[in-house]
């Protein structure tokens, strides 16, 4: 082997991560877009305020949901590799009833 063989592989290496690199911003831009295009028809169809405010906060919350996921995982996955340092479960205290049962009230 020459040494032109290892170059050819390292450009292919950088040819492959670029075409992974656009396509995976193509595909930010085209979640954007879909979703955008979704409150459009959503609004459209329904001709109602109502359904746009609604479709309007769908699209809020689905892409926040989508830019937070790599903080959202890194918690997920901290939770899972760490259960003990998590919260406790909740107790809550009910105090008896006065006048239920037991209680020596009249029946």
């Amino acid at each position: 082997m020459n040494s032109t063989d290892f170059q050819i592989a390292g450009q292919f290496t950088d040819l492959g991560n670029s075409w992974l690199n656009t396509l995976g911003s193509w595909g930010d831009k085209a979640l954007q877009v879909a979703l955008v295009a979704i409150v459009v028809i959503t609004v459209v169809r329904k001709v109602s305020l109502k359904a746009g405010i609604g479709a309007l906060i769908g699209l809020v919350i689905a892409l926040g949901i989508y830019n937070s996921r790599g903080s959202l995982a890194d918690k997920f996955e901290d939770e899972v590799n760490n259960p003990a340092s998590g919260h406790g479960a909740i107790s809550v205290v009910i105090p008896p009833d006065p006048n239920g049962p037991g209680a020596g009230g009249a029946l």
